[in-house]
């Protein structure tokens, strides 16, 4: 209420809000709580450790160190720790990202405007990047895959016989009779 004092009176946004005007004046006079002290006290002895720490120590060790000191609670650190700003040195390294898209330039064409259904052979040619996923290809661990996924009957190419046979003579079956 008090950001709001200039475009509105507090009346109005006492009445609004359903608080009576002298609630509001009182709450603002008041002293924080006891719970609010201490978390002001302990939130300022966090800070003490977090900085001795290097700034390393997370909330799991923060709550660890209290620990001997009395007892808090560990989501109660985290809590404080979040509101304060306070983050632990972390050992994992960020996810690497290989593709960082440019917001600037122009998206490609859909030159097939979403439709990867083809006429006859050799008239739609469609790609796909990515890993199938492993009950699909034959994909075991610390070997090579092997291709071997139906999905890639429809990710690879919308339709040409020639890559429709080498999909087939790949899988071990014969090619189908709509290509």
């Amino acid at each position: 209420m008090s950001a709001n004092q200039a475009p509105f009176p507090i009346a109005v946004m006492a009445r609004v809000l359903g608080v009576s005007e002298a609630g509001y004046h009182a709450w603002r006079q008041r002293e924080p709580s006891a719970h609010a002290q201490a978390d002001t006290a302990l939130l300022k002895r966090i800070r003490t450790i977090h900085a001795g720490s290097g700034e390393a120590y997370g909330a799991p060790r923060g709550h660890a160190e209290l620990a001997a000191e009395g007892s808090h609670g560990r989501k109660r650190v985290a809590r404080l720790m979040r509101a304060g700003g306070l983050v632990g040195a972390s050992r994992r390294r960020d996810r690497i990202i290989t593709t960082r898209r440019d917001k600037d330039a122009r998206p490609a064409p859909d030159l097939v405007d979403r439709n990867f259904r083809a006429e006859g052979p050799n008239q739609l040619w469609v790609g796909d990047i990515g890993q199938p996923p492993l009950e699909w290809s034959g994909l075991k661990y610390g070997s090579e895959p092997t291709w071997s996924c139906p999905g890639l009957w429809s990710k690879a190419y919308a339709s040409s016989r020639a890559v429709t046979a080498w999909l087939a003579k790949a899988r071990g079956v014969k090619p189908p009779r709509t290509v």
